[in-house]
């Protein structure tokens, strides 16, 4: 609907209801205009629409792709959805991701904890509410910076330029962009996972990640210790999630199914199964067993029959059972394959490395039950990366038969290689990584978990370095604000950023000639206007 008609709509209105007096009906229609998501539902609905077009798009050219970075606080996602559409003009195919381990270190009221599920499960649909009301402020923002251009230009007479703005608040794209969301293994059994899944799709996630971990024994995807559930238990709480979007109408609201089984070596149980070959024969064909013959029984041991055979799962002191090593990518297959057949949308296959033969010797075996399966992959902070792809080239060469002797491949990471041919081809690689990967190895979506947590060290550590050290204020100047105003970053005016000139604009509404306006001459944002 155009600007016009938003205008005329609301005149309608207020002529209808004469006692509303003051009441413009172009300060409606800017008003409407700035807020057009009035619900979280309103969001999810419009960003799952916006997934699944990318996805058949992946679906039919593999080089379009879609990529995220994770944000543990609205201000960030803001700041990175205005960035995007500063620098590329749109934001398509970019999304935002919602980290549970960022959720855990940086927004639990009880503190900074270890990724083991142990933050309230509440405070991961207030973070997505939270980044939706700074996206939909920035889209409040910039609609009101437009129609004071406009008018302004009414006010000169500029009946061109006034056109041109009036078409670019028709045509405008808005900052609310999809959120993967982390429900980590679900935070309970099934009726917890749906419980929760609805608080977050209430909060306008489109797409939810569960993992197929056990939820009291939940750990990182990069550190020991992971334990997961047979597939029926995965399953049910894929169902979970599935039921929470089909009861709020986001009917095509997606699922990202994440195995561990990669780096998984217990299991919580031995899987049900009810005949050979069924998929609990399967989960447990993967265990560390012994066969047993009569008279070898031991009080209070677990034993399970495979065909003719009595077997011993290796069971530990602390009751959770062992698989056989070397068994992580076959399960993963497993997994991938069963997901898909119950309803998960995505994949997720976390990783010890980003290393692209891998990844794609997997997706491989499961395109070959279900063909246009795709990843969703953790481009990970948790991956030295440059040392990771100096040894991945390094091997190439040396297979190659290439001259490596100069080369120590344990202490590759060393700044005595950064320029040689290695590094550089290293470098290389990584840059076209997630183009490759995507190509390659059925990534749909590429993102960075942690990457604001990271920026924001790197950067306070070096502000607080000059700040507090010989550089003082020109530490907070030259390497802060000046670099700010010359990249046009959106915030060197952070009182328009935090909303001030959107209060203004209501006091006018609301007060006509008696507002008291914060944005005179003599506000010193005033300095940054050029």
């Amino acid at each position: 609907m155009s600007y016009q008609t938003f205008v005329e709509d609301a005149d309608k209105l207020i002529q209808a209801n004469e006692m509303w007096t003051g009441i413009t009906p172009e300060a409606v229609a800017r008003m409407r205009l700035q807020n057009r998501f009035r619900t979280g539902l309103d969001i999810a609905r419009y960003t799952a629409a916006i997934m699944r077009r990318d996805m058949a798009a992946y679906d039919q050219d593999p080089s379009k792709y879609t990529q995220s970075l994770g944000c543990w606080h609205g201000f960030i996602g803001q700041q990175k959805v205005i960035s995007l559409k500063k620098h590329f003009g749109s934001t398509e195919r970019r999304y935002l991701y919602l980290s549970g381990w960022m959720v855990a270190a940086l927004r639990s009221e009880f503190g900074p904890l270890p990724d083991q599920s142990m933050h309230e499960k509440t405070s991961v649909p207030a973070l997505i509410e939270e980044l939706y009301t700074f996206l939909r402020q920035a889209d409040a923002r910039e609609l009101g910076m437009l129609f004071r251009d406009i008018d302004r230009a009414r006010e000169t007479g500029d009946s061109v330029r006034h056109r041109q703005l009036q078409q670019a608040v028709d045509t405008y794209q808005t900052h609310i962009i999809p959120i993967i969301a982390d429900i980590d293994a679900g935070f309970g059994n099934a009726e917890a996972t749906y419980l929760l899944a609805k608080k977050m799709i209430e909060a306008g996630a489109c797409a939810l990640q569960i993992e197929n971990q056990v939820s009291d024994e939940k750990q990182c995807g990069h550190q020991d210790g992971k334990v997961t559930v047979p597939h029926e238990e995965f399953i049910a709480k894929i169902r979970a999630c599935r039921y929470a979007f089909l009861e709020l109408g986001i009917d095509d609201g997606i699922i990202v199914a994440r195995t561990d089984s990669l780096g998984a070596g217990l299991t919580k149980q031995i899987a049900f199964s009810a005949r050979e070959g069924d998929i609990g024969d399967q989960y447990n064909s993967f265990l560390d067993c012994e066969e047993v013959t009569d008279g070898q029984h031991q009080n209070g041991e677990v034993l399970i029959t495979r065909g003719s055979k009595v077997l011993r799962p290796k069971r530990l002191r602390s009751n959770l059972y062992q698989f056989r090593e070397g068994t992580g990518a076959d399960r993963c297959v497993l997994d991938c394959i069963t997901a898909l057949q119950n309803g998960a949308d995505l994949l997720w296959i976390e990783t010890e490395k980003p290393h692209i033969a891998q990844i794609a010797g997997m997706v491989d075996r499961v395109r070959q039950v279900i063909p246009n399966a795709k990843l969703v992959y953790n481009n990970s902070p948790s991956f030295n990366w440059t040392l990771n792809f100096r040894q991945q080239v390094f091997d190439a060469w040396k297979n190659d038969g290439k001259e490596v002797s100069g080369y120590d491949r344990p202490k590759l990471m060393s700044e005595e290689y950064d320029g040689t041919p290695l590094a550089m081809e290293a470098d290389e690689r990584i840059r076209t990584f997630q183009r490759d990967a995507s190509v390659r190895a059925g990534i749909f979506h590429h993102l960075i978990t942690l990457p604001t947590y990271h920026t924001a060290a790197l950067s306070t550590d070096n502000l607080a370095k000059e700040y507090f050290g010989d550089q003082g204020m020109l530490g907070y100047v030259a390497n802060v604000q000046r670099k700010e105003i010359r990249q046009g970053i959106a915030c060197v005016r952070h009182q328009n950023m935090a909303g001030s000139d959107i209060g203004d604009d209501h006091k006018e509404y609301f007060s006509s000639e008696a507002a008291l306006k914060a944005g005179g001459k003599h506000n010193t944002m005033n300095q940054f206007a050029a």
